[in-house]
């Protein structure tokens, strides 16, 4: 399948740029101005205040930033700072409530339920590449094109997806392997796709901090933020409910401990299990019903495939036919060859998906596949679909 870059934004169009304060989207908003562009920032406003702030034990430690945290307020008076000095309209919209609904809500149940979300994923579908958008048209701002500081890319196939005609919008992957963020994007729309465009593509991240040095950026001397929620605030996010401790087994069913509630563990996770045991042991499975923590040896947490479901296509046009592919079951893995196909459920399998599901058969066994992360459908760089992951076939 072939692919063709879209171009960027000519001088002269309006470009709304989704800025955070970073290093990454004030040299987009400040690269599009220098190229003749009319640009217009916009920042989405997260923090509510209803968790209390959280100080760092030890003084002489800054708290890690992250997308949510009350460091958005800072946040957003350098944006508006930059803005004023090189002439950027600039707004701020409030989408606190949605994110709440879309983002918090989902990450606290999906790990109640023995899951391990992806809230980055949800919050650019719903919220950065949804309710933002979706804010600024309600201000009544018109624009050609909507750029982030994403290291990505926009494509189109030369010929239609799978014998149709459609040749709908689509992310690649972007020059810098090593920042690659396509696996966060997958779930945006084509038709939300057809105005996006991403500046630092064909950039490395080292070029980026040039750059914005040359600039005399003062993003250029931030960190980096890292989760959309600082370890610090984890327990507060659980506080509405109290955790309900359980047991730890084995395969075999031999209680080996008590867990404190199973939010606190992930499929894969060795540390903090609390369990000494001769040889190193893994969380296998979470077993959400029964209210138990399965640990096992690290050969057992090999899986040859796995079920998705909430799945979503370019354009929504699916395979007619099973298809190779390459997959990402989280983010830090790397691409896998595999088989996808239409999943039929057996009459034994009770499971209760959403949506079609898909069979994705790894040509080899992967390990730690977790149920609620996202299995990414890649081909020649290009995600060519997506859905979450439901199931393991071990």
């Amino acid at each position: 399948m072939e692919f063709i870059e879209q171009n960027m934004p000519e001088p002269g169009k309006t470009v709304l740029v989704g800025m955070s304060g970073g290093v990454d989207s004030t040299l987009t908003a400040l690269s599009l101005k220098k190229n003749g562009c009319n640009v217009i920032g916009v920042t989405m406003s997260l923090w509510d205040g209803s968790i209390p702030e959280v100080k760092a034990k030890n003084p002489d430690k800054k708290i890690k930033e992250a997308c949510y945290g009350p460091g958005e307020e800072e946040n957003i008076e350098e944006c508006e700072k930059f803005c004023k000095e090189n002439g950027i309209e600039y707004h701020v919209v409030d989408v606190h409530s949605e994110y709440k609904e879309k983002v918090l809500e989902y990450f606290k149940k999906e790990y109640r339920s023995g899951r391990t979300p992806n809230p980055c994923i949800m919050c650019n579908r719903n919220i950065k590449f949804g309710a933002m958008l979706d804010a600024v048209e309600k201000l009544g701002i018109k624009y050609d094109y909507f750029c982030t500081g994403h290291y990505a890319k926009i494509v189109r196939p030369k010929e239609g997806l799978y014998g149709t005609d459609k040749r709908p919008f689509m992310i690649a992957g972007a020059t810098d392997v090593s920042k690659d963020q396509t696996y966060f994007l997958y779930r945006i729309p084509s038709t939300t796709l057809e105005k996006v465009r991403f500046p630092l593509a064909t950039k490395l991240k080292s070029e980026v901090f040039e750059l914005a040095r040359e600039a005399n950026l003062e993003a250029a001397a931030r960190e980096e933020s890292q989760d959309f929620v600082g370890e610090e605030y984890f327990d507060l996010l659980f506080a509405d409910k109290p955790s309900v401790p359980g047991d730890i087994i084995d395969l075999d069913g031999h209680i080996l401990g008590r867990h404190k509630g199973i939010e606190h563990y992930t499929v894969g996770q060795r540390k903090g299990l609390g369990i000494a045991m001769k040889y190193p042991v893994y969380v296998h499975s979470i077993d959400a019903k029964n209210n138990v923590v399965v640990l096992a040896p690290n050969d057992a947490l090999n899986s040859s495939g796995l079920i998705a479901d909430d799945f979503v296509w370019p354009a929504e046009v699916e395979p007619n036919e099973k298809i190779k592919a390459l997959v990402k079951i989280r983010l830090a893995s790397k691409p896998v060859p595999c088989t996808v196909e239409k999943y039929i459920p057996s009459e034994d399998d009770t499971f209760a998906y959403n949506g079609t599901a898909w069979k994705i058969t790894f040509d080899e066994s992967q390990r730690a596949v977790a149920p609620g992360q996202s299995a990414v459908l890649y081909n020649d760089g290009v995600i060519i679909g997506g859905g979450v992951i439901a199931r393991t076939i071990k």
